[in-house]
């Protein structure tokens, strides 16, 4: 019984030490995915995503009118500056339109010079009128007098009643000539305002003809397509004597204006402000490390701007970490920033240990209007408040 008490005390604590030690290896390793994934009791300053690429103005070159092209003076992927000819369509049906919108302006010119004219002639037309209608009251009032005489002679008998029905119609006739001529000063009159009133579309024809000059000349200018600005062109799918239509994407024109924007979750926007420092690495350039930092945040998650908004107001519920997309400016004066190209995928790191600069702008009392602190904190009871009301929403 004695011999055995050694080996059973001695096979007890090789249990013990196995025991510990296994327990402090699964401790380790425990520890190490809390590290890796960054859960309590560890945190990091930094916030990495994956989800982030490279994004550049990228502009699509589309003609804005049809036909043929007759010249192509560009590769892909060559590097052009701003106003260089790209492309050319065949001009001549334009250069038609432009002359004959060209002819049409002298034609509505020449019809508004015969208005000066057609104006002079209404108003000697009036002076004429005016002249026949005092010829006319004179022989009136001489046609009035002699039927007087006419009325007294006869009265007694010197004249016959032949004279005197003759002198009445004489009379008779003298005042419709002068109604006759008042009529015709009238129409005159009439006439001339005719021609002052048609001045005005004279003028708004002319008007008309030189806005078709114009779009006539913007048309054949169109017919040469330039580079909007510098950069570099993408692939030209456009070849010589293809007809093109309005709006066919011929090329892409991409300028070195570049930027980064990584789509962050929710859960990793707490302490993310404008103006924090970024690093970000490179799939594309052997994961290369380059700097930025934070420039624009987004107003909304990336679902609000789909085009099927989610609607979670039905069936059952699974929480989804949302993506808040963050807009990193590129530092100058990287060597290695001459070959970005956007779409390029990066795995950006935002040191949140920077207070960067407020994103809202603060009142007085260093709080935004919606009561947000410059640092991102709410006011006391806020976030209380904000439980109380999405806590119903789950």
């Amino acid at each position: 019984m004695a011999d055995t008490t050694p080996t059973q005390v001695k096979s007890n604590r090789h249990v013990i030490v196995s025991g510990l030690l296994f327990t402090f290896i699964a401790l380790i390793g425990v520890l190490i995915v809390l590290y890796a994934w960054n859960l309590p009791p560890f945190h990091s300053a930094l916030q990495t995503t994956e989800n982030a690429l490279v994004r550049g103005q990228v502009t699509i070159i589309s003609p804005q009118l049809s036909g043929y092209i007759v010249e192509v003076d560009v590769q892909d992927f060559q590097t052009v500056r701003q106003g260089q000819l790209l492309m050319r369509i065949d001009d001549r049906i334009y250069q038609q339109r432009l002359e004959q919108a060209r002819a049409q302006v002298a034609t509505q010119r020449a019809a508004l010079a015969n208005f000066a004219q057609s104006q002079g002639s209404a108003r000697a037309t009036i002076l004429q009128n005016q002249a026949a209608v005092q010829n006319a009251a004179a022989q009136a009032q001489r046609a009035n007098a002699d039927l007087r005489r006419v009325e007294e002679l006869a009265a007694d008998g010197s004249l016959s009643a032949r004279e005197r029905d003759a002198a009445r119609a004489t009379h008779a006739q003298t005042l419709a000539a002068t109604e006759q001529a008042r009529a015709a000063l009238e129409i005159s009159r009439q006439n001339l305002r005719t021609v002052d009133v048609n001045r005005a579309a004279l003028e708004a024809a002319v008007a008309n003809a030189e806005a078709a000059v114009k779009l006539a000349a913007i048309d054949l200018a169109n017919t040469r397509i330039l580079a909007p600005r510098d950069g570099q062109l993408g692939q030209v799918s456009v070849r010589l004597g293809a007809f093109v239509n309005a709006g066919t994407q011929l090329t892409a024109l991409v300028p070195q204006t570049m930027w980064v924007v990584a789509n962050m979750k929710e859960t990793q926007m707490a302490d993310v402000r404008l103006g924090q420092p970024v690093t970000f690495t490179v799939d594309a350039l052997n994961h290369a490390k380059l700097r930025g930092r934070v420039e624009q945040i987004s107003p909304a998650t990336g679902s609000e701007f789909s085009v099927i908004t989610p609607d979670n107001a039905t069936g059952n519920y699974v929480k989804i970490a949302q993506r808040i997309p963050v807009r990193i400016a590129i530092d100058p004066g990287q060597a290695l920033g001459q070959r970005l190209r956007p779409g390029m995928s990066v795995v950006v790191s935002i040191d949140t240990a920077s207070r960067g600069h407020a994103d809202t702008a603060t009142a007085g009392n260093g709080r935004a209007a919606d009561g947000t602190a410059a640092d991102g904190t709410l006011p006391p009871g806020a976030g209380t408040a904000g439980a109380a009301v999405q806590g119903p929403a789950r």
